[in-house]
């Protein structure tokens, strides 16, 4: 059989299974990322064969799997998050994003630089590559529903869909040391202006912009002619693609523009149902034109459209959650884990993390219990493959390449089991306490 056949194969009948035993899943104390990277592991050349990818091979391919999972889920938490940006608790998360980040991308850089003598090119693109948080992989740890400003959970998740974006400039300018990109000399003027400056603010104005329009004309078509109503999921997959292409085309950060794009909806959402004294998500009935008839009422419209629109993506993020992993646990093999690399995961998750979580809070509101818990929940995954598949399309040396894959890859992996496995029953019983 050739790969596409196994391809489909492989996957409908992970999808099957997954279906079937999801109840069981949702009882064991572990994330369902655990199970798929796992699934990945026997399926891939060291165990069944059946999935054959190679990081150096493979990295176009795998570069746009990662990119779409990773830009689903940034739109997906701006949906998720429905506090205000006058909310403190934004603040929070501003300063993980970009205080804590900053810290991270600096001490794994500093500590790639010593063990190996590496170039700092090389040590600020592993930094970079390590340094975002994905709480997607570990959906405990996310908001549960738009409503939910726990504290801990809101944190986590905006820092994870905000440092996916914020992580770049460091990336280009790790590639720009190597000669691999123009930083503009002198100075790295063109990286100050361009890479930081324009492509962030941009990024975050072209998705805020977006978005409102989006939402603005939807329910406006809705509420005043009945009309755009149906097929939510065409609107999600446009608004995402459309955010990003142009994003993309104007040399801006797409990962931030979609993340805006989807806060910049939830904020129609909800100026849309105070204005209508809407308080609660309306209960969408199953026939077609009961569904019809909320999505077009004006005071259900707009809680009705926002709802929908997370539901599909809410499905789509799993799916691309399934595929990373999966993929993840085919490129693993036993030349990765070595004491050459494996060094790097415990001194991340064990060390920096804690010392970036707590100079970047320094100061706030957040107890020494709930700074704990963010230290601890700074599980990497998709964006962190993303980033190693970007710097492998964008030539990085060959010297550099197999100790970037295997830092990367094993810090990923042993992310996901150990956080996987002790999210859980610490949640529950931090919880408990609170």
């Amino acid at each position: 059989m050739n790969d596409a056949v196994i391809w489909f194969i492989v996957s409908g009948a992970l999808f099957i299974a997954m279906a079937l035993a999801g109840s069981f899943v949702a009882r064991v104390p572990l994330t369902p990322s655990v199970l798929y990277l796992g699934v990945g592991i026997l399926l891939g050349p060291y165990a069944a064969g059946l999935l054959n990818v190679s990081p150096t091979e493979h990295a176009g391919f795998l570069e746009r799997l990662s990119e779409i999972a990773v830009i689903v889920s940034l739109f997906t938490a701006g949906l998720k998050l429905r506090a205000p940006l006058s909310n403190p608790r934004w603040w929070l998360a501003l300063r993980l994003a970009v205080l804590s980040m900053v810290i991270t991308v600096a001490l794994v850089a500093t500590a790639v630089v010593v063990a190996f003598g590496a170039p700092w090119g090389l040590g600020l693109i592993v930094g970079a590559i390590l340094a975002p948080t994905d709480p997607v992989l570990a959906s405990d740890v996310q908001v549960e529903h738009p409503f939910d400003t726990h504290r801990v959970r809101f944190s986590l998740t905006a820092e994870a869909s905000l440092n996916d974006g914020t992580a770049f400039p460091f990336l280009m300018l790790g590639l720009g040391l190597l000669g691999l990109h123009d930083l503009g000399e002198p100075y790295w003027w063109r990286w100050i202006a361009v890479d930081v400056a324009w492509a962030s603010a941009a990024g975050v104005g072209l998705g805020a912009a977006l978005g409102t329009a989006v939402g603005t004309l939807v329910l406006y078509l809705r509420r005043t002619h009945r009309e755009a109503v149906g097929l939510d999921d065409f609107l999600a997959l446009g608004l995402i693609a459309l955010t990003y292409g142009i994003a993309l085309a104007c040399h801006a950060y797409g990962f931030l523009a979609v993340f805006a794009a989807g806060l910049a909806l939830r904020r129609v959402e909800r100026e849309g149902s105070m204005e209508a004294g809407q308080s609660v998500v309306p209960m969408v009935p199953h026939d077609a034109a009961g569904a019809a008839e909320v999505a077009t009422d004006p005071k259900q419209a707009p809680a009705h459209m926002a709802q929908a629109l997370l539901g599909f993506n809410e499905q789509l993020e799993r799916i691309g959650e399934v595929a990373v992993a999966v993929v993840l646990g085919a490129l693993l093999s036993p030349a990765i884990f070595t004491p050459k690399v494996l060094w790097l995961a415990p001194l991340l998750l064990l060390a920096i993390r804690p010392v970036a979580v707590g100079l970047g809070l320094l100061g706030s509101r957040a107890d020494l219990r709930e700074r704990a818990l963010i230290a601890w929940f700074g599980i990497r995954g998709v964006g962190s493959i993303y980033y190693l598949m970007f710097v492998l399309t964008h030539g990085l040396p060959p010297e550099f390449r197999d100790l970037t894959i295997g830092m990367t890859l094993s810090t990923v992996a042993l992310s996901i089991v150990v956080h996987g496995l002790s999210v859980t029953p610490v949640m529950s019983r931090w919880g408990e306490r609170a």
